[in-house]
This record gives C-alpha cells, structure tokens and sequence, in this order.
C-alpha cells in the first residue's frame, strides 16, 4: 500500500529541496521585466521574462533600499540576484530578488539619463546658447563615416538642392572605443576650416551603436563650437546626447541636408522676388518724387515774381474796370439828377416866364425890383423882355393892392 500526502507536506518537502541546492540559494538571472506591479506595502512584484520561459519575482521593502537605484519598468532588461524559494501556502516557486540592476542596454540607458541630467544641469541643453542656423551657406562640413547610407543621402540631398554647394567631409570613425575622439577630431577639424555649417551623425542601430554620440566629450565638443552643429544621429525615434546639445536636431541624415541648404530654385525666386518688391518701391519713390515736383511747380508759379505781377495786373484791371463802371454809374445817376433839376429850374427860370409875356426889372445894382418901395424917380431900371433889355427911368411910383 503506497503512501498518501497531504498538499502542505508535499510542499513543505520542495520547499526542503530547494534550499538544500546550492545554486539556488544564490544566483543571478538576467531577462526582461513584465508585469511590474509596486505594492502599497512597498514591495515589488514582477515576472522575469526572455525567449524560452518566464519565472515570478518578489523584491521585498527591506531590500529595495539597497538593491535598487532605478525605476523598474516594462520591458528593461534586468539583472537579478537573489535566491528561488517555494512560496509553501500557494506551492509556487519564485525568485526572491536582492539586488537588481540593469544589463547590457538598461546599463547604458542608465548611463544616458545620468549624463543628460548632469549636461541639463549645466545649462548645455538652454535655447539661449543656439547659434541659429544661416539661410544660405557655400560650404557644408559632415562629420560621419565615408561609407554607408548616412553620407551618400547627405551627398545627395545637399547637391540636388544646390549643385554649387561646397561639400568637406571628415571621415570619422561612429561606433567603438574610438569613435567618440574620431568625432571631437572631426568637429574640431571642421571649426579650423571655418565651414558655415556642420552635420555630425550617421545612420541608425542599437544604443550601443549610437553610443559615441552620447559620450560627454563630443557633448563638450558639439557645446563649444563656434560653428553652428546640425545633430543627425540615427532613425526619427533615436535620441542622443548630441541631438540636446547640437544648435539644430534631424531626425535623420537626409533630413539634416534638408535643413542646412537652401534650395537653389527657391534663392533665385527669392532674389526674383526681393528685386520685384525692390523696383516696386523705388517706382513707388520715384512716383512720389514726381509728385512733389509737380505740387513745388504749381506752387513755385504761384509764388513767383511773374505770377504775383500777372495777378496784381489782373487785380488792377479787374479794379480799374469796377471803378468805370461805377463813375459810368455815378455820371448817370447824376445826368439823371441834373435833368431833374433842369426841368426844376425851367420851371423856376425868369426866362420862361419872359417867353410867356412877363418881364423881369433889375435897378442899377442888379437886385430884382419886386416892390414900389425898392424904387424912387429918376432911378434906373433895366426891363428885361422876352427878346432884350429896355432901359427906363422911374417916373414915379404908385403903390396898388391886388
């Protein structure tokens, strides 16, 4: 008759065997984090992941104040210390975590974040120290390796935009040991050269791969040159140290030519334009010019002796002609007046009066003789008639009432 078990004893009894293996309570597994959970109660949960299997994972609280100096998240590649121990209540194995750290990638990933936090900190990432990019450039100076897709799209796209374009390449080494000196090499060759604008990059791969453009000397060398730096450093997704640092950032190579050379056609429509608005506004100018010696003419006639003299002439006939009209006016009036008085005095005129059978008597002085008492005998009077004078002396006077 074979023996029966309960459960606990027989986990119990894994559990025995599992301490008692050495390699078990002391090891180190590597593979990707998934299932990250951090517990309320500070510890950690997560699942050890690669392409053949997957193992459960706890870091308790007490050891994560020593054993671990980043954030875990999905997908990291990891480095795990610690020891695989049954869990007795649920009979489940898992690796019970020590010491976790990042491999391989993760490490430099780390290494990265690090590095930008302290150039950050040291104002190398800050807009104020840009150097704008110029618009128009003759030489173009490229810091990359002479082979490979990155510096023939360079070549490419550079010179189908400007086939005059000046084109000095610095053949760099871009992955290994050597790279990174290759490259301050490079930018610094380039700077002597006064080229108007540098292209640091290459094409894309791993972190690894891209690695020298995240070293702090080509940081430092892409800070400090006076030569405005366009970064282009991999595919549209990868990021360096270099793409902060740089003046401009391409998300690729091709991109990088793109931006540093000014299309040609484009510069002669420019120019085609700007000489358009140039002899507009002068035709403007000269317009406006026209117009100002046109109103100073008709002003300076205005003004001058010729004209001042032609109008007071003008002002003088004008007044002359108003002044005959008014003594033509006033003769008139005037004739009118005196007839009216003439026709007065005609009927007021002792000539008349003659014509009509009287007569007029003066005495000696010439004084009319109206009454007896202005006479006595002997004086003489002169009787004027119709057609002459008759000369009397008084007789005698005789005073008659009518």
């Amino acid at each position: 008759m074979h023996n029966v078990y309960t459960v606990g004893q027989i986990n119990k009894y894994i559990k025995n065997m599992f301490k008692q293996d050495f390699l078990l309570s002391s090891l180190t597994v590597k593979g990707e984090i998934s299932n990250c959970k951090y517990h309320s109660s500070g510890h950690i949960y997560f699942t050890l992941k690669d392409g053949s299997g997957a193992i459960s994972c706890v870091m308790f609280r007490s050891a994560r104040m020593s054993g671990l100096k980043f954030q875990m998240q999905e997908g990291q590649q990891v480095q795990v210390t610690g020891s695989v121990d049954v869990f007795e209540r649920d009979g489940k194995y898992q690796l019970y975590a020590t010491r976790i750290e990042l491999d391989g990638a993760g490490a430099l990933f780390e290494r990265y974040e690090k590095l930008k936090a302290e150039l950050a900190e040291r104002g190398m990432f800050a807009p104020e120290y840009k150097q704008p990019i110029p618009r128009y450039i003759q030489t173009l100076g490229v810091v990359t390796a002479p082979t490979g897709a990155a510096v023939q799209d360079i070549i490419n796209i550079a010179t189908r935009r400007n086939p005059y374009i000046q084109i000095i390449l610095y053949p760099a080494i871009v992955q290994g040991t050597e790279a990174a000196p290759s490259i301050v090499k490079g930018i610094e060759t380039l700077s002597a050269m006064n080229v108007d604008v540098i292209i640091a990059g290459r094409g894309g791969g791993s972190i690894e791969d891209l690695w020298a453009f995240n070293e702090e000397i080509v940081a430092d060398a892409i800070f400090n040159c006076p030569i405005p730096i366009i970064s282009a450093v991999g595919h549209e997704t990868d990021t360096t140290i270099a793409d902060y640092v740089a003046d401009l950032r391409a998300p690729t190579p091709s991109a990088a030519a793109e931006l540093a050379v000014y299309e040609y056609d484009l510069f002669l429509e420019d120019i085609q334009a700007r000489s358009d608005i140039l002899y507009s506004r002068i035709d403007n100018k000269l317009q406006r010019l026209r117009d100002r010696v046109a109103s100073d003419k008709r002003a300076l006639q205005h003004l001058s002796p010729t004209s001042q003299i032609r109008e007071k002439k003008m002002r003088a006939v004008t007044t002359q002609e108003k002044l005959e009209q008014l003594m033509l006016n006033l003769l008139r009036e005037k004739r009118h007046e005196l007839g009216v008085d003439i026709e007065r005095l005609k009927a007021l005129s002792p000539l008349d009066k003659l014509q009509s059978g009287f007569s007029y008597i003066s005495d000696e002085k010439g004084k009319n003789v109206k009454t007896v008492a202005q006479v006595k005998a002997d004086d003489p009077l002169d009787i004027f008639v119709s057609d002459g004078v008759i000369s009397a002396i008084v007789q005698g006077t005789e005073k008659r009432s009518y």
